[in-house]
C-alpha cells in the first residue's frame, strides 16, 4: 500500500522551486510548440496538464512533465503527414490510452534494467546540451528556438559551429543582463544569508533584475536595450473568443485512419521510454533517495496525454531539464510540479504582458547553471576511478546523447554495458593454481566476484580434469554472486565424484544463502581418516572376493 503524501508539508520550499521551474518551463513550452509546427498555446496547455494532472497522479517527488524536445521531429512530421492539427490530436489521445494500458501491464518495470553509468552519462550529456544551446541565448543570439536539443540544427549548422556564429551576433545588453543574473544566482547559492531565504529563489531575483535592467535601457534610449524578439513571447489573448479558439479538440472521426494509429504507437513508445529514463535519472538526483513506481508513472502520463489532447495540447513526457531545475531549486515533494502548472495557467490568463518583458538571456543563465550541475567534473572523475567497465559506457552514452539524441545515446550505452558484462562473464571467473608439496599437489580454485551460468562450462571442465587423490581448496571469500548452476556443479563434485575418486575438497568463504557448508578447519584430519577407512574396507572386500 502506497504511503499518503502531505502535499502541503513543505509548501515553503515547494512554492519557491515551483516558481523556478515555471520560469524555466515557460519559454521551453513555447519554443517546443514553435519547433513542432503546432499552435503556441498547445505547448503551454501541455505544460499546465503536465504540472497539475500528471504532477498530482505521479508518485515521483521531483519529476516534472511537459512537452519534450525529443518529440518535436515526430510531431512536426506527423502534423504535416496527417494534414491537420485536430487529426494529430487524435493520435495523442490514442497514445495516452496505450500508455495507460502499458502502466496496467506493468511495462514500467523495464526501467530497472537501465545501468547506473548509462543514466549518469545521459544526465551529463543533457547537461552539456543545455550549456551548448543556452550560451547563444545568454549572448543575445536567439536564432535557434528555446528547447532545441538536436546537435544538427534546422539551418544545417551544429551545436559547436553555432557557438562560433555567436561571435558575430553578440548583444552587449544581453551580456550585461546575463552577467548580472549569473552574479545573483551564484550569490544565492554561496552566500549563507541569501541561501536561507527559501521563499524567494535566486532565479526569481535574477529574472526581476533582468526585467528592471532592460526597462532602464529602453526608457533611457540606450543601445543596450534588448529588442522584443529577444524577450519571452507569450501570445496575448485580447477577448474571450481568443481564449475559446485556443481549445482545439481531437477529430474523433480520424480513428479509422491507419496513419493516425502509426503516429499514436510511435508517440506512446518514445514518450514512455523517455519518461522511464527521466524517472530513473530524477530518482538518482533525489537527495532523499525515494523511488518512484514506474507503472504508476506510465498510467499518469497516459491520463496526462489524454487530457492534453482533449484541450488541444502537445504530447508530453517527464523532462530532465525541468526535473533537474526543480531538484536544484530545493523541491521536497510533487507539490512543486503542481505549483509550476498552476503558475503557467495563471500566467496565460492574467499576466502575459508582464512575462513578455523577461529577457531570454536571464533564463539562459538559469539553465546554464542547471546544465553545469548535471555535467559536473566530479561525475567524470567518479566513473574514471571506477575503471574502464564503468567509464566507457558512461562516456559513450554522454557523447552519443550530445551528438545524436537521448534514446540513441542510451541505447548505445546499454549495448556497450551488455558487451562488457558478456566479455567479463566469458572470461574464467576463477583463479586456478597448483602448489607442489611433498605429500602431493594442492589445487586452489579462487572464485571471482561474480560467477554466472556463463562460467559453468569452464568450471565444469576444470573440475573434470582434477586427478584422483588430489587436494582441492575452493575459495568464495571474494564472491558476491554465484549462479545456482555453478553451485549445483560444486555440490555434485564434492558429494559424489570427490568421494568416489578420493579427492579431498575444502570449501572456504561460501555464504549461508549458497547452501554449501564450509569445511571446518580440522576437517582434513577427519577426512583423511575417513578416506583411509574407506580404502581399507575396499581392499578387504577385494581380498574376500578372491
Amino acid at each position: 500500500m502506497t504511503k499518503k503524501i502531505n502535499l502541503f508539508a513543505n509548501l515553503k520550499s515547494d512554492f519557491a522551486s515551483g516558481l523556478v521551474v515555471f520560469l524555466v518551463a515557460l519559454p521551453l513550452c513555447l519554443g517546443i510548440a514553435m519547433a513542432s509546427g503546432a499552435p503556441l498555446f498547445s505547448g503551454i496547455i501541455a505544460g499546465v496538464v503536465g504540472g497539475i494532472i500528471v504532477g498530482y497522479l505521479s508518485q515521483s517527488h521531483i519529476s516534472v512533465s511537459g512537452p519534450a524536445a525529443g518529440l518535436t521531429a515526430i510531431i512536426l512530421t506527423a502534423i504535416t503527414d496527417l494534414g491537420a492539427f485536430d487529426v494529430f490530436l487524435m493520435s495523442v489521445f490514442i497514445a495516452g490510452l496505450i500508455q495507460l494500458a502499458l502502466g496496467f501491464l506493468k511495462a514500467g518495470s523495464i526501467s530497472n534494467y537501465f545501468p547506473t553509468n548509462v543514466i549518469e552519462g545521459m544526465l551529463a550529456g543533457i547537461g552539456i546540451i543545455i550549456i551548448l544551446k543556452q550560451i547563444p541565448h545568454a549572448f543575445g543570439y536567439d536564432a535557434d528556438f528555446e528547447g532545441d536539443q538536436a546537435f544538427i540544427q534546422n539551418d544545417g549548422s551544429n551545436s559547436f559551429s553555432f557557438l562560433f556564429d555567436v561571435l558575430n551576433h553578440i548583444h552587449l545588453g544581453a551580456v550585461v543582463v546575463s552577467a548580472v543574473s549569473l552574479v545573483i544566482l551564484l550569490a544565492w547559492d554561496k552566500v549563507p544569508f541569501l541561501k536561507r531565504i527559501k521563499l524567494v529563489p535566486g532565479a526569481l531575483v535574477a529574472v526581476i533584475a533582468g526585467v528592471v535592467l532592460n526597462e532602464i535601457f529602453v526608457s533611457t534610449g540606450s543601445t543596450l536595450a534588448i529588442a522584443k524578439e529577444h524577450l519571452v513571447s507569450l501570445p496575448v489573448p485580447k477577448s474571450f473568443d481568443d481564449f475559446k479558439s485556443i481549445i482545439i479538440t481531437p477529430d474523433f472521426t480520424a480513428v479509422t485512419n491507419p496513419q493516425v494509429w502509426v503516429v499514436a504507437i510511435t508517440i506512446a513508445i518514445v514518450a514512455s521510454i523517455e519518461t522511464l529514463l527521466c524517472i530513473e535519472a530524477t530518482d538518482r538526483m533525489d537527495v532523499q533517495k525515494r523511488y518512484t513506481n514506474t507503472n504508476v508513472e506510465l498510467r499518469a502520463q497516459g491520463i496526462g496525454n489524454i487530457v492534453s489532447s482533449l484541450l488541444g495540447g502537445l504530447p508530453m513526457t517527464s523532462v530532465v531539464v525541468r526535473s533537474s531545475a526543480n531538484n536544484n531549486a530545493g523541491a521536497k515533494s510533487k507539490m512543486s510540479a503542481i505549483i509550476h502548472g498552476v503558475l503557467l495557467l495563471l500566467s496565460v490568463l492574467a499576466i502575459p504582458v508582464i512575462l513578455n518583458k523577461i529577457p531570454l538571456a536571464t533564463l539562459a543563465t538559469v539553465l546554464i547553471l542547471v546544465g553545469y550541475k548535471l555535467a559536473k567534473p566530479a561525475a567524470f572523475m567518479h566513473f574514471w576511478k571506477k575503471g574502464k567497465y564503468q567509464f566507457v559506457p558512461f562516456i559513450a552514452t554522454l557523447v552519443f546523447v550530445v551528438a545524436t539524441d537521448l534514446l540513441k545515446g542510451v541505447a548505445l550505452g546499454i549495448i556497450i554495458s551488455i558487451i562488457f558484462v558478456l566479455r567479463g562473464n566469458l572470461k574464467r571467473a576463477y583463479v586456478f593454481k597448483k602448489e607442489e608439496y611433498e605429500d602431493g599437489d594442492i589445487i586452489h580454485i579462487d572464485l571471482a566476484q561474480e560467477v554466472s551460468f556463463l562460467n559453468k562450462a569452464a568450471i565444469k571442465q576444470t573440475l573434470a580434469e582434477i586427478p584422483e587423490n588430489s587436494k582441492v581448496i575452493i575459495n568464495a571469500h571474494d564472491t558476491e554472486y554465484i549462479s545456482h548452476d555453478v553451485l549445483d556443479l560444486i555440490r555434485e563434485f564434492k558429494e559424489t565424484r570427490a568421494i568416489d575418486e578420493h579427492i579431498k575438497v575444502k570449501l572456504k568463504g561460501f555464504k549461508e544463502a549458497y547452501e554449501l557448508e564450509n569445511t571446518p578447519e580440522n576437517h582434513n584430519h577427519v577426512k583423511i581418516e575417513h578416506y583411509y577407512d574407506v580404502a581399507k574396507r575396499e581392499l578387504v572386500k577385494k581380498e574376500v572376493v578372491r
